[in-house]
């Protein structure tokens, strides 16, 4: 088997990204949707919902990758759960909004700090490492 050639930098920054995320066991989505007893694209759609924001059901579907009619499933599960709840648009009595409730602003904060604690690999690093992936990662995101 032929040897590959070395990847540009971000190639391999990005392989060891995943490397990373891939290596969770168990896998930290799955995991934690399975503590909130929510489904992963359930744990996904509460991550992204902001308290306050009020997106359409088009948009989420968009966002989530799948196709509305899964997201109308999706959302009457979370609704029937008092987590979120359907409200009419101004602007378009047809086009029904998403918005969190109380009780899903509370789950949200609480999966949104379980989804981020590190990795046993980043917490292992030293402060001045963990500082140094921080401020890349910052300016990665940045755009």
């Amino acid at each position: 088997m032929a040897t590959r050639a070395k990847a540009d930098p971000a190639t391999e920054a990005w392989s060891l990204a995943l490397e990373i995320v891939f290596s969770e066991r168990p896998p930290r989505v799955p995991a934690v949707a399975q503590e909130f007893d929510l489904s992963p694209m359930g744990l996904k759609l509460l991550y992204m919902l902001a308290p306050g924001h009020e997106p359409p059901m088009s948009h989420l579907a968009g966002t989530l990758f799948c196709d509305a009619s899964n997201v109308t499933g999706l959302v009457d599960r979370l609704e029937a759960r008092g987590l979120i709840e359907r409200r009419d648009s101004p602007r378009d009595r047809r086009v029904k909004l998403i918005a969190l409730t109380d009780e899903g602003a509370a789950m949200r904060a609480d999966i949104r700090e379980r989804m981020h604690e590190p990795p046993a690999q980043i917490a292992a690093l030293s402060v001045e490492d963990k500082r140094a992936l921080r401020d890349v990662l910052r300016r990665a995101v940045a755009g």
